[in-house]
C-alpha cells in the first residue's frame, strides 16, 4: 500500500489531479453550509425530524436541504436534464443524429443539457422552495412572507445560481482533476453524511444497550453487501464477435462486447424513488383538507405508502418499481438494432448466429436475461433499509440509522472503483512516459 500511494506522489500530474479534486470537494463543502438568507433555522429542523421522506435526497445532497444552503437541489436538476437528454438522443432524429458524431456531437449534446438545466432548476427551485415551506406549517414558515415576489424571487435566484455553479465545478473538476466531476460531487455528498449517522448510533447504544446488537449486525452485512455490491458492478457477460479476414494473414479475429450485469447504474433507484416517495409528499400537503374525500385519500397514501412507517405494499411496489424502470431505461439507451448493424458494417458476426435481424433479437434477449438479475440486484439493495429495520425490530434489538441508503452505497462503489481505474491508467501512462 505504502509503495502504491509512492507511486502516486511521485507521478506530477496524478498527484496535481488528485490535489485539484480534493480542493474543488472543499470548496463544495463550504459552499453546502451557506445558508440562504431570510429562513427560519428551527422550522427546517422541524421538518427534517418529522418527515423522514426527505432523509434520503438530503443524504444524496450532502446535507445542504436540511441547511437550505444556496446549493439547495444539489445537481438534481443536471442529472434530470440529461436523463432527458439521453431520452431525446433515442426519440428526436437531430439528437440521435448528434450523438453519432463522435466527440464533437457530444459536446453539442452536452451544451444543451447546460441550456436544459438552467430553466429546470429555476422551476424546480420554486417547487422546492414553496414545498419545504408548506412543510414547515403556517405556525412556523421556513421563509416568512413568501408570497412576496421581492422576497421569493431573490432566494429562486440564489438557489438556481448554486445548481449552476456546482454544474460548472463538477465539469472542471472531470476536466482538470481525477474521475468524473458530478459523480464525486455526489459521492462527497454521501461520505459527509456518515460521521452524524455514526455520531447518532453510538447515542443511541448508550441509551439503549440492545442496540449495540443491531449496530454490529449492521456493519457486518453493511461490509458483505459492498462486496455484493463490487461483483455486480463489475460483473459482466462477453459476446464474442468474429472479424472475418480482418488480419494480415487473412484468418479470422476474435472480439466480444461486454454487456454488464447493472447496465442501468444508479438511475431506476432514482426513478423509483421519485415515484414512490411523491405521492406522500403531496398527501403531506392535502391531510388536513376541508374536502372528505381529499382528506380520507390523503391519509389512505400517508398510511400505505409512507417511508417513515412503510408497509410490506410500499416495499413490494417500490421493488417492483426497481425492475420496471431497468427494462425501460436499458431499452431507451441500449439499442440493439444499432449495435447489430454496426457489427454488420465492420464484417463481424456472433458465432452461430445470423448477422443483422437476428443478431439484434440475440443481444436483446441477452440483455433482457441480465436486466432481470440487474434490476432484481437494484431492488434488493433499494429495499435492504427497510427489511433490516423490520428484521432488528421483530427480533427486538431495535432498528438504528444506516451508515448510508442501499442506493448511496451502489454510488460510493461505483465512484471508488472509477477512481482505483483512473488512477491506474495514469500510472500506466506516467511508466510508458520514461521511456520517452
Amino acid at each position: 500500500m505504502g509503495k502504491y500511494l509512492k507511486q502516486i506522489w511521485n507521478s506530477p500530474d496524478l498527484r496535481n489531479k488528485i490535489l485539484f479534486t480534493l480542493g474543488a470537494i472543499v470548496v463544495y463543502r463550504l459552499v453546502s453550509h451557506v445558508t440562504v438568507p431570510n429562513v427560519n433555522p428551527d422550522a427546517i429542523k422541524k421538518i427534517f425530524d418529522n418527515n423522514a421522506t426527505l432523509g434520503f435526497f438530503n443524504a444524496l445532497l450532502g446535507g445542504s436541504m436540511r441547511n437550505f444552503s444556496v446549493v439547495l437541489m444539489g445537481l438534481s436538476p443536471y442529472i434530470n436534464a440529461s436523463i432527458i437528454m439521453q431520452l431525446l438522443t433515442v426519440i428526436v432524429p437531430k439528437f440521435e443524429a448528434l450523438s453519432k458524431e463522435g466527440e464533437q456531437g457530444q459536446k453539442m449534446i452536452n451544451q444543451w443539457t447546460r441550456w436544459i438545466t438552467f430553466p429546470l432548476a429555476f422551476v424546480q427551485s420554486y417547487g422546492m422552495i414553496l414545498l419545504l415551506n408548506k412543510l414547515g406549517g403556517e405556525a412556523t414558515p421556513v421563509i416568512p412572507h413568501i408570497n412576496n415576489p421581492a422576497v421569493l424571487l431573490p432566494i429562486m435566484i440564489s438557489v438556481t445560481a448554486g445548481t449552476i455553479f456546482l454544474m460548472w465545478l463538477g465539469e472542471i473538476m472531470t476536466e482538470k482533476g481525477i474521475g468524473n466531476g458530478i459523480s464525486m460531487i455526489i459521492f462527497a455528498g454521501i461520505v459527509a453524511s456518515i460521521p452524524q449517522v455514526i455520531g447518532q448510533s453510538i447515542s443511541l447504544a448508550n441509551i439503549d444497550s440492545q442496540k449495540i446488537v443491531s449496530i454490529i449486525i449492521l456493519l457486518a452485512i453493511t461490509v458483505v453487501l459492498t462486496v455484493f455490491i463490487i461483483f455486480f458492478t463489475e460483473g459482466h457477460r462477453n459476446i464474442p464477435i468474429t472479424y472475418a479476414g480482418r488480419s494480415r494473414t487473412g484468418s479470422t479475429e476474435q472480439s466480444n462486447i461486454p454487456i454488464r450485469v447493472n447496465q442501468a447504474g444508479m438511475i431506476p433507484i432514482i426513478f423509483a424513488v421519485s415515484l414512490i416517495t411523491f405521492p406522500s409528499i403531496i398527501a403531506n400537503l392535502f391531510r388536513n383538507s376541508p374536502v372528505e374525500w381529499v382528506k380520507n385519500t390523503a391519509e389512505f397514501v400517508l398510511t400505505h405508502f409512507n417511508p417513515q412507517n412503510p408497509t410490506w405494499y410500499y416495499i413490494f411496489i417500490y421493488a417492483l418499481l426497481n425492475i420496471a424502470f431497468t427494462y425501460f431505461y436499458v431499452s431507451v439507451t441500449f439499442n440493439t438494432e444499432t449495435v447489430a448493424e454496426n457489427i454488420q458494417k465492420r464484417g463481424g458476426f456472433i458465432p452461430g448466429i445470423r448477422p443483422g435481424k437476428q443478431t439484434a433479437i440475440f443481444l436483446k434477449a441477452v440483455s433482457d436475461h441480465l436486466n432481470l438479475f440487474g434490476g432484481s440486484f437494484l431492488a434488493l439493495v433499494a429495499i435492504f433499509p427497510y427489511l433490516f429495520e423490520a428484521i432488528t425490530t421483530e427480533i427486538g434489538t431495535g432498528s438504528v440509522p444506516l451508515l448510508m441508503s442501499g442506493a448511496g452505497l451502489i454510488i460510493v462503489v461505483g465512484v471508488v472503483l472509477e477512481i482505483i481505474r483512473k488512477i491506474n491508467a495514469e500510472l500506466v501512462m506516467h511508466d510508458y512516459d520514461k521511456f520517452y
